[in-house]
């Protein structure tokens, strides 16, 4: 399996789904969230909330509307939106997306720093909790996972996790 980081904006890649920290209601709010809500269309946050509420450590799949993944995994950190999280919370979110992608039959998944907005998780904390998660599947599930963020800090933080 080979795991890429990339500061870009994870709504702009072309894999088989990209991964949104989501709230259990599935509200699309702010970060990349609301960069979902934003390009891929209103109809994603219809369908998340239609699915919800979704409590951390599940999660559900849509439709990616406008957006060039075929998929949306949305992973609850937190139940309330705009709630603070834990570095646990970002492990259960992160465990239950790559089941799920697995589950699907994905096999290129984009990864943001969970929790580290609104959620108020220090990227570090983050980065390391997403990438134990990651090293825990077994590395024929998937063909490659991309840790994509705007964020320079958030980058950063994922490749000294890496090393």
């Amino acid at each position: 399996m080979k795991i890429t980081i990339m500061k870009t904006d994870i709504t702009t890649l072309e894999v088989d789904a990209i991964v949104n920290a989501a709230n259990s209601h599935g509200w699309l709010g702010g970060g990349v969230a609301g960069a979902i809500k934003k390009r891929g269309g209103i109809e994603i946050e219809k369908e998340a909330v239609m699915k919800g509420p979704v409590p951390i450590g599940q999660a559900i799949v849509t439709t990616s509307g406008k957006l060039p993944c075929k998929a949306i995994i949305h992973a609850p950190t937190m139940t309330e939106p705009g709630s603070p999280t834990t570095p646990q919370n970002v492990m259960a979110a992160t465990m239950a997306a790559l089941t799920l992608a697995r589950d699907f039959g994905y096999r290129r998944v984009a990864i943001p720093g969970m929790g580290t907005g609104v959620g108020g998780v220090a990227p570090h904390e983050a980065a390391k909790a997403i990438v134990h998660v990651i090293r825990s599947f077994a590395e024929h599930v998937f063909d490659e996972i991309i840790l994509a963020d705007i964020n320079e800090e958030m980058v950063n933080a994922f490749k000294s996790a890496l090393q």
